[in-house]
Order: structure tokens, then sequence, then C-alpha cells
């Protein structure tokens, strides 16, 4: 859950807001004049944001995951294990 504070606050704990955000992946709303203007996030949080937009800004590869996820259902995939014994690895 995001918690919002003020840019002024938000200055005065900069450096711990930073370490919250990294460590605990707190999100901060940061608010200026009364109105939502930034928010501050880990960098690894913020990098799962837009690798999620990407992925749901490509058609082929939205269609791609569908027909994956059928063909699961329908049972039409081949486990590791028979892959491995269709290619004759012995891994």
């Amino acid at each position: 859950m995001s918690k919002t504070l003020p840019i002024t606050k938000a200055r005065e704990n900069l450096t711990t807001l930073v370490d919250r955000a990294s460590k605990l992946l707190e999100e901060f709303i940061i608010t200026v004049k009364g109105k939502p203007e930034a928010v501050l996030m880990s960098h690894d949080e913020f990098e799962s944001w837009k690798e999620t937009v990407d992925i749901l800004s490509d058609p082929e590869l939205i269609a791609s995951i569908k027909k994956g996820e059928k063909d699961l259902k329908e049972g039409k995939y081949v486990t590791f294990e028979e892959l491995k014994r269709q290619l004759k690895l012995d891994v």
C-alpha cells in the first residue's frame, strides 16, 4: 500500500524513504500543494512495472501467452523429462 506525503516531508526524509522503498518495497506518493506529482519506489519494482507495460502493449506477445495458456489447459505440452528422452539427452 502506498503512503502519501508532501514534498517537504519527502525532502526531509529522503534517505530513509529510499531505504524503505529499496529494502521493504514500500511506495510513496509525493504531493506538491496537495496534488500527487511523483512516486518513489524501488528500482527493481519500477523495472518490473516497465516490463509488464512492454508485455501488455505487444499484441503478438499477448496472443502467444494466451495460446500457451490454452495449450496447457488442453494438455498440449511436453514435460522436460519427455523432451530430454525425445532428444536423447542424458542431463
